[in-house]
């Protein structure tokens, strides 16, 4: 999936962007460190190489730092910690600078947990989501960037499910966003995935994918659905 996303020689779609934020901020840190050691057995070179090949500039700081890390995996919170950083990440919405050094190392580091409880300090000190606060940066792939990391961390469940949602909505199906989603996750969340869609649309995912898929297919994912 980041071969295909890399192998064009240009990262320079919202999409492509996404996927290697998704590998990145929604899989368990052995999962990526299984993703980047695979990378690099098949392809000879490093994924953090690749990207500052490809990636456009603005993104390429915030992504080799993403895919670099190795977050702890546990649930240990500091308090104190969140409401410090997320004074400075509004110090980084305030400036429109997420590219600074702090800010991609708060991103990267911290432990998920960890970073819930700074996006939840950061809306009882501010009065807005953070991501709500990202905006008029000047660059709207920066700002899709962005707000996919803090999706992706915060409740990957709801990222994925506008994903679907975006794969779906209008004349055809991007059959390439809903495999990647329902692939991805079968193994990890997609049961969250598909209560979400139902909280959110009214409506469940198995109905949406029997509407939009068919023949083999479809069968595939619903397979991949438990169905």
């Amino acid at each position: 999936m980041v071969k295909n996303v890399l192998s064009s020689k240009e990262i320079g779609t919202k999409e492509q962007l996404q996927v290697i934020v998704e590998i990145s901020c929604a899989s368990s840190p052995h999962h990526l460190l299984a993703v980047r050691k695979s990378y690099c057995s098949l392809y000879h070179c490093s994924l953090e190489e690749d990207i500052i090949a490809y990636a456009p500039p603005f993104a390429i700081k915030i992504l080799v730092a993403l895919v670099s890390s190795f977050r702890y995996d546990g649930e240990v919170v500091d308090l104190n910690l969140a409401n410090e950083e997320a004074s400075t990440l509004q110090e980084a919405v305030a400036l429109k600078r997420f590219d600074q050094d702090h800010v991609v190392w708060i991103l990267s580091t911290r432990n998920v947990f960890q970073l819930k409880a700074t996006f939840e300090a950061y809306y009882e000190k501010f009065g807005n989501h953070l991501s709500e606060d990202i905006k008029d940066f000047g660059n709207d792939l920066l700002e899709s960037l962005v707000k996919d990391v803090i999706a992706c961390i915060a409740s990957p469940e709801k990222h994925f499910v506008e994903v679907i949602k975006a794969a779906t909505d209008g004349w055809g199906t991007d059959e390439d966003s809903l495999s990647r989603v329902i692939v991805s996750r079968a193994e990890v969340d997609l049961m969250k995935v598909r209560k979400a869609y139902l909280d959110i649309y009214k409506t469940s995912l198995d109905q949406l994918i029997k509407d939009e898929t068919s023949g083999d297919y479809g069968a595939f994912l619903m397979a991949l659905l438990g169905n």
